[in-house]
């Protein structure tokens, strides 16, 4: 497991949003509720796991942008590309704005099947198809 990722740590403007955002997207993709407590929810896959923290009024004056420094975008795994489609159709009935519409699925180039999309705080989140599945 050298090298693997541990845990990725988010802070986050509305737990409670991003919570229902991120609970049935992480779920899809194989994790489950890891830890939770009043101010903040993990969600395992394996040996790594994702953390989402509320953030503290005193630091909500300032809000995220993935072009500052800093995190621009989490990369998942799909099971395929009818996964990502599947996912995608989630979305769009969940009134969640794929990013670069006119470029769907083909955004990432043409050999990179993917849809993009933001959660509550507009950090980007990518859904990546296998190639050639």
């Amino acid at each position: 497991m050298n090298g693997h990722i541990h845990h990725i740590e988010l802070y986050v403007s509305d737990l409670e949003r991003s919570t229902a955002f991120w609970k049935w997207l992480l779920q899809d993709l194989g994790y489950h509720i890891y830890q939770q407590w009043p101010e903040g929810i993990s969600f395992k896959l394996a040996s790594s796991y994702i953390v989402f923290v509320q953030t503290e009024d005193r630091f909500l004056d300032v809000s995220y942008h993935r072009r500052r420094t800093g995190l621009n975008h989490i990369a998942f795994h799909a099971r395929s590309k009818s996964h990502v489609d599947q996912m995608t159709g989630k979305l769009r009935s969940a009134d969640v704005p794929i990013l670069y519409e006119d470029l769907h699925p083909f955004a990432g180039g043409n050999e990179h099947y993917a849809v993009y999309f933001e959660d509550p705080d507009r950090i980007k989140v990518e859904l990546v198809a296998p190639a050639g599945s």
